[in-house]
């Protein structure tokens, strides 16, 4: 199975080679992809773990584990193929669990996360991978996302009304790094809210000092899974399809576009392989990200962008070896910083999922009875909404919006 996985068309480069292609640019760009993976991805983490009910040990664990096992996995696959292939965590798959720990154990969890894990790995191997990504009424899948992730638009707005103080300066600064582009090439918009935010609070005196001067390096807590039902049930195809089609789908699209020729099933199986090492240590699954190698190619040479994958890589190596120290500073931070900044950073995201659902013309009853499952957040025979929302959604477009299926066999 594993003659489906592409070949490097590549001999591995030295270290004089890599030295050479390297430059401050490329630095640059690995380290503003680095610090948009450390800031508003991580909230979200963060966000979902606490309304899970788990430990500081356990989320230090987990960004432990997204950062150093795929910062790990992007040195070798960018300095193997000679493209940046920044790998990173499912954020969908991160919001997905968000409802899973409300019913189930986080053990229960992780044995979805292994159970996910091997799925993708075989995926990868066998070749399946495009087909997957072919197969599926898109708009459907995007209408589940879309209502699994218009909680965080909700808590963004709550949060302006419940803190403004905080959350008003975070999103001022938001909006004019976004609306000025000049600024916000030398300032990321999420980096900017995390900033004046950081400064509100350090005005209105609302952190607790005992932890600014507090420094740890990791401590992962392996855990042993459970193997549920309806965990696998609920989490393992949601999570799949988010890795597979979602995330991996905009990652390769982001490289294509860019004019790199990505390995599709190299880097499914990939990221199977880090969602098995993921998983020992409480983390989501791996992906490739879409809007990290966005800014790993946003410029210099087509054959150097891999070195802003190499310095993405070390820096999330490094970042995850102090995993504790950041976690413990994000959660002693007001619940409305951590609100907001998770907000700003699906903001668009959230925008992107609902025009993929319904701005395409094809399968838009199915999405909407996707999307309005997922919000209803109803779950059955203990398995939650996500999955049926995706049953619910297919079921109705079959019955009702035929046509579009022919449309998709036909691949129009």
């Amino acid at each position: 199975m594993l003659s489906n996985l592409e070949r490097s068309p590549f001999a591995w480069a030295g270290l004089r080679r890599v030295i050479a292609d390297l430059s401050p640019g490329y630095v640059t760009n690995g380290f503003i992809g680095f610090i948009f993976a450390a800031t508003g991805p991580v909230a979200i983490i963060l966000s979902v773990g606490t309304r899970g009910g788990l430990s500081q040990a356990e989320l230090a664990s987990w960004i432990f584990g997204i950062f150093f096992i795929n910062g790990l996995i992007t040195l070798a696959l960018s300095w193997r193929y000679r493209m940046p292939l920044g790998f990173a965590w499912t954020i969908p798959g991160t919001v997905l669990v968000g409802p899973a720990l409300q019913h189930l154990t986080f053990p229960e969890v992780i044995g979805a996360y292994y159970a996910t894990g091997v799925f993708i790995v075989v995926m990868g191997a066998s070749g399946w991978v495009k087909r997957l990504m072919s197969g599926l009424p898109m708009p459907i899948v995007m209408g589940m996302v879309a209502g699994v992730f218009l909680r965080f638009g909700l808590d963004l707005v709550r949060a302006l009304h419940s803190d403004v103080a905080i959350a008003l300066p975070m999103v001022i600064a938001f909006l004019l790094l976004s609306a000025i582009p000049a600024w916000g090439k030398r300032m990321p918009p999420v980096i900017g809210a995390l900033l004046a935010g950081a400064l509100a609070i350090a005005v209105l005196g609302r952190i607790d000092t005992a932890v600014l001067g507090s420094f740890a390096l990791a401590q992962p807590v392996v855990q042993a899974p459970v193997w549920s039902l309806g965990a696998l049930v609920e989490l393992v195809v949601p999570l799949a399809i988010t890795v597979l089609v979602v995330q991996n789908g905009q990652g390769v699209a982001v490289l294509k576009s860019a004019g790199h020729e990505p390995p599709v099933n190299t880097i499914a199986f990939a990221s199977g392989i880090g969602g098995l090492l993921s998983a020992t240590v409480g983390a989501v699954t791996t992906c490739l990200t879409g809007p990290t190698n966005a800014l790993l190619t946003s410029s210099g040479e087509l054959t150097r962008q891999y070195t802003a994958g190499l310095a993405f890589g070390l820096f999330a190596v490094l970042f995850g070896l102090m995993a504790p120290t950041f976690t413990g500073l994000m959660l002693a931070a007001p619940r409305e910083y951590i609100m907001v900044l998770g907000g700003l950073a699906m903001l668009r995201v959230l925008q992107g999922a609902f025009v993929a659902s319904f701005g395409g013309g094809k399968f838009t009853l199915g999405a909407l009875v996707s999307l309005l499952v997922t919000v209803a957040d109803i779950g059955m025979l203990n398995i939650g909404a996500s999955f049926w929302a995706l049953v619910a959604g297919f079921a109705v477009s079959w019955l009702m919006e035929k046509r579009d299926f022919v449309v998709l066999a036909n691949g129009n």
